[in-house]
């Protein structure tokens, strides 16, 4: 048996596998978000422990027996976190999130001043990431910051309460900023410029490397032997491993809160200008790409509450508009853009609203505004030379089969929906947990059945083309005034 938890933003997530595959048993706690002010997202790192206790007890009286059979732990989580811990190990500060916006201007600083940032840690520096962070805490903070001994990323604050173990993975790390990414080890250049130390950094491991074992209390407590515990991995890059993503030419959509194209590659390949993400994959000697686009099903979460007509019925009505007969415009930047903008004060909006609109129209907008976002990810990432030529796609998104053939018509790529499934973080990191306690890597990351293909329309795609030249150039323009 083999356990995977997710420390999402959301939720934490808990997933028994046994060694066939079959999921034996899952469980989910949702989590609260803390926004003291505007632009502030935070975290009481005890609500994931809390969870995680949770979790482990539901598995206990659902699955005891399978439980108590456990060989390993995988873990994978939210990105980008801060979290800061005095020299006895106490939190000094909530966690500062990954869609926290409060230090864009320390971002803009280090991505100016230093440009190691981006030839080094492979990114733009942007105020997701965990090292204005750090700086934006010097600045504000700087008696607590002071007291920082350890920084931890949220997955391995869990992993420390699970094992006593102050660890991280590759994938995880790249997201940091402070990892020298081609070299996969900590850039003491980096570091110095936040005021920090490798000292102050949790050891490296690989993701399917072991990192500690579960404490005894907490073993006795949920009816377990001492399982170990592996490094585990990113969120995005665990969901990789969920679906098999792990060879260079891989790639999946994820179309969830924020968008995602994920691509495998056999080589570090930064493109920064762009805003595409280059970071470790979860095994030695493969890296990934990652276009980010911020607002994408939360765009429609957005209209719902707005209109109050529900995500469904907005998604059914945007079936009603035909493609080629909507002029409507949306930009989907309701919380700033990642890739290719990398601009926090970016913001969403209807181009062309006219009295005559319905809900039906903007619901359609939306979506076609979040595809051509995704597609400009498509875009930068084929720049680099191994961009993807199709796409696994997964997320909640993934059930609206009108998007994803927006999204094959916007991308001009292939786009393969999986059979029903499981194929997120949790999953991963339990095959990470399997491939740690020995099993084959190649009988463990298997892809999925496929349930459907949509193949871009060669007559859509130019008209999608031309629309989203113009959708480009209306955000250059509001940008400028």
């Amino acid at each position: 048996m083999y356990l995977g938890l997710d420390i999402g933003t959301s939720s934490v997530k808990g997933l028994l596998q046994s060694e066939d595959g079959e999921i034996v048993a899952s469980h989910s706690v949702a989590l609260a978000i803390s926004r003291p002010l505007e632009g502030y997202s935070e975290q009481n790192p005890q609500d994931w422990i809390n969870a995680t206790d949770t979790i482990m007890s539901s598995l206990k009286d659902k699955a005891g027996h399978h439980l108590s059979q456990l060989l390993g732990i995988g873990l994978s989580g939210q990105m980008h976190g801060l979290v800061a811990l005095d020299k006895a190990d106490k939190i000094l500060r909530p966690a500062i999130l990954w869609n926290d916006a409060r230090c864009e201007r320390q971002a803009r600083m280090l991505d100016t001043e230093y440009p190691e940032f981006r030839k080094i840690g492979g990114n733009a520096v942007m105020a997701g990431f965990t090292a204005p962070k750090a700086v934006w805490m010097s600045h504000y903070e700087a008696e607590l910051f002071n007291r920082i001994k350890t920084i931890l990323l949220p997955k391995d604050y869990v992993r420390f309460w699970l094992t006593g173990e102050k660890l991280s993975d590759m994938s995880d790390a790249s997201g940091t900023l402070w990892l020298d990414v081609e070299k996969r080890k900590y850039s003491e250049q980096l570091l110095g410029y936040c005021g920090l130390d490798i000292s102050q950094m949790p050891g490296l491991r690989e993701g399917s490397q072991p990192a500690g074992t579960l404490r005894k209390k907490l073993a006795e407590k949920w009816g377990i032997t001492a399982p170990v515990v592996v490094s585990g991995a990113g969120d995005n890059a665990a969901s990789a491993c969920g679906l098999g993503v792990v060879c260079p030419g891989d790639a999946f959509l994820s179309l969830g809160t924020s968008g995602v194209i994920f691509s495998v590659t056999d080589k570090f390949l930064p493109s920064a200008e762009n805003g595409v993400h280059a970071f470790c994959h979860a095994f030695l000697d493969v890296w990934h790409q990652m276009g980010v686009v911020l607002s994408a099903t939360d765009s429609l979460n957005w209209l719902s509450e707005i209109t109050g007509h529900s995500v469904a019925s907005l998604a059914t009505a945007a079936s009603t508009i035909q493609d080629k007969h909507s002029s409507l415009m949306f930009h989907p930047y309701l919380s700033g853009e990642r890739t290719p903008l990398n601009d926090a004060n970016a913001r969403a909006g209807f181009i062309g609203l006219a009295r005559s609109h319905t809900h039906a129209e903007m619901a359609y907008a939306v979506l076609e505004g979040v595809s051509y976002a995704m597609a400009e990810c498509a875009d930068v990432l084929a720049k680099t030379g191994q961009g993807p030529s199709s796409l696994l796609a997964v997320g909640g998104g993934s059930k609206n089969h009108q998007w994803l053939q927006l999204m094959a018509d916007t991308t001009g790529l292939t786009i393969h929906l999986p059979m029903e499934g499981e194929f997120g973080g949790a999953l991963g990191a339990a095959r990470l947990g399997a491939i740690a306690s020995g099993a084959s890597l190649t009988d463990i990351l298997t892809k999925p059945n496929i349930k459907h293909i949509f193949h871009p329309r060669i007559d859509y795609c130019g008209f999608h083309n031309e629309k989203r030249n113009r959708w480009r150039a209306t955000y250059n323009a509001i940008k400028s005034v």
